[in-house]
């Protein structure tokens, strides 16, 4: 039942897991068979790539398997959407490093859990509609610069370069790079180009093969059967644990939460884009629709109980889901065995998983830079007007060099004030009266005939467009056009939508200068928002001597009853 306006029914059905929605609509045993058969192909994409993400945040490969079993199974069972495949993903890798690097595992931890409750918090709030107002140039330049960092972070690995540490700031790391160049090892180059050659090969002429694992299994026969020198999972990190996830709960920083929190709200805010970005990818491929605040919500569960086993920040991955509806998947069920069949290939593998060479798995991850570079849509939004090129580059450049917290708040702002100027551009205040006010009118007046319309002593100007805080400003000099100043000023707001407080604050300051200088205002036209929001504020209260009429005809009308009062006033009672 509804109460005050409130469905709590409604409410609710936003959140139902379309899991529930499957299995109420009747899941059948040919359902089951196909999302087995994509579950298990989408598990042999992820079991390379969870490692190589793992390792590429700056921590242990079991991590990203734990991260893609858990969220992965949580994402599917609860989410909004029938296909989404969750779990580590690329755009998490620059945050997570410099976390890690900057506070530990325990700081990354603690960054998780707060980032999934706020992802909670956002869904609960139905704040997933409003993800798809996020602007495109600042979406594109920070997943172009997560790319290029993606990138950057691989060349150590790739090259074989014999060093320490890989600094987490964009220009010491090339730094240090040009430093041991001379150490790059040429097996470490040759298993690179082998796993990219292979990728990419595999990628034109058998598309529908696994060219991440086919690379994967490809390289460690190479350095198994020829004995080559190369570095290893094994090597670097020992043997992979071959047991169940359970709770690891390291010595979390509680007293650096405030510390955290920037770091926290970017993995929330990727976390979002990302899986809504992925959900409605899937709804154009599927024909279905997702439910964006739940599919939040689920996010949020999987980031906590992703935490709360040692795991990684996790979302909805856009090429895992692809692969999952072309392999056949229909419903969550596929993405909840992808996660089975990886904690199996975890239990069943680890021990094998040792002789993995890490050039092998730097050329998975720079060919997954290459996809999120999408530098063709890059290049293509160079070509869009002068605001949204500077957002694009900014976005770009922050995320690359700065850091991606600062680079998704500058984009924003930028965005927002590139918004409000041109908002305030499309705001046309004219007394060429282009359009009439036909509600009573039998037919629209032409342009060039509607100021020979005007009394002597009355003006008109038009307002076309929202006026808000970034055009309110126009109206100031609206008086200031007028050497000799006119009797009666009509003011057609017919083409304004919406007005806010400053576009009131504006009519304000206008209808004053008017009562000064001896002005009528007659304001014509008013829409419903505007009429509604000047009457919230007491608009016609404070300002008694403006007038208010339906439309221009009236105004007209109207106008030459007060000119003809002002220069003939009726007379004196009594008199003669």
């Amino acid at each position: 039942m509804s109460s005050g306006g409130f469905d709590r029914r409604q409410y609710l059905a936003q959140f139902e897991p379309k899991l529930l929605t499957v299995l109420r609509q009747g899941y059948r045993w040919s359902d089951l068979r196909a999302d087995a058969v994509a579950g298990l192909t989408v598990a042999i994409v992820a079991l390379p790539l969870a490692m190589a993400l793992a390792i590429a945040s700056g921590t242990t490969p079991e991590k990203g398997l734990h991260t893609a079993i858990i969220a992965g199974f949580l994402i599917s069972a609860l989410g909004g959407s029938r296909v989404q495949i969750g779990g580590p993903t690329a755009a998490f890798i620059p945050v997570v490093f410099v976390v890690i690097e900057k506070f530990g595992y325990g700081g990354l931890i603690l960054c998780t859990l707060l980032a999934g409750l706020m992802l909670i918090g956002a869904g609960l709030l139905r704040l997933g509609t409003l993800m798809k107002y996020m602007p495109q140039p600042v979406i594109t330049g920070f997943t172009a610069g997560i790319a290029v960092s993606i990138f950057s972070s691989q060349v150590k690995d790739a090259l074989g370069l014999q060093m320490e540490s890989v600094p987490a700031e964009f220009i010491p790391r090339w730094t240090a790079y040009v430093q041991h160049l001379g150490t790059a090892q040429p097996v470490a180059i040759a298993l690179t180009v082998l796993g990219l050659a292979l990728i990419f090969g595999l990628r034109r002429w058998r598309p529908n093969w696994p060219g991440f694992l086919i690379a994967l299994l490809a390289c460690t026969f190479a350095v198994l059967g020829f004995g080559l020198a190369a570095e290893t999972i094994g090597s670097r990190f020992g043997e992979l644990p071959s047991a169940l996830p359970s709770f690891d709960f390291p010595q979390i920083p509680f007293e650096r939460t405030f510390e955290l929190l920037p770091s926290a709200f970017t993995i929330a805010f990727l976390a979002g884009v990302e899986s809504l970005l992925s959900a409605v990818v899937a709804d154009g491929m599927t024909g279905g629709r997702h439910r964006s605040n739940g599919e939040l919500v689920a996010q949020g569960v999987a980031n906590v109980g992703s935490a709360l086993f040692g795991g990684l920040p996790a979302t909805g991955a856009i090429a895992r889901t692809a692969t999952n509806i072309r392999a056949g998947g229909r419903s969550p069920v596929a993405g909840m065995l992808h996660a089975g069949f990886l904690l199996v290939f975890m239990l069943l593998l680890a021990p094998l998983m040792r002789y993995v060479p890490l050039p092998a798995l730097a050329a998975i991850l720079l060919v997954v830079a290459w996809n999120m570079s999408e530098y063709q849509h890059f290049r293509h939004t160079l070509s869009a007007p002068w605001g949204d090129r500077v957002v694009l580059l900014l976005t770009f450049g922050l995320t690359v060099f700065f850091d991606l917290t600062v680079a998704i708040q500058a984009g924003l702002v930028v965005a927002t004030l590139v918004f409000m100027y041109r908002m305030a551009e499309s705001v046309e205040i004219s007394s060429g009266v282009r359009a009439a006010d036909d509600d009573l009118l039998p037919e629209r007046l032409a342009d060039e005939h509607q100021r020979e319309r005007l009394p002597p002593g009355v003006e008109a100007f038009q307002i076309n467009g929202p006026l808000f805080f970034g055009a309110a400003n126009r109206l100031d000099s609206l008086l200031d056009q007028f050497l000799d100043p006119p009797k009666v000023f009509i003011l057609r707001m017919r083409l304004v939508p919406i007005i806010d407080a400053s576009g009131v604050h504006a009519l304000e300051n206008l209808a004053r200068r008017c009562a000064r200088n001896g002005i009528v205002l007659v304001v014509s036209g008013l829409q419903q928002q505007p009429n509604r929001v000047l009457a919230d504020m007491d608009f016609g209260k404070m300002h008694a001597q403006v007038r208010f009429v339906s439309n221009y005809e009236r105004a007209l009308r109207l106008a030459a009853s007060l000119v003809e009062t002002a220069t003939h006033p009726p007379p004196a009672a009594g008199a003669e």
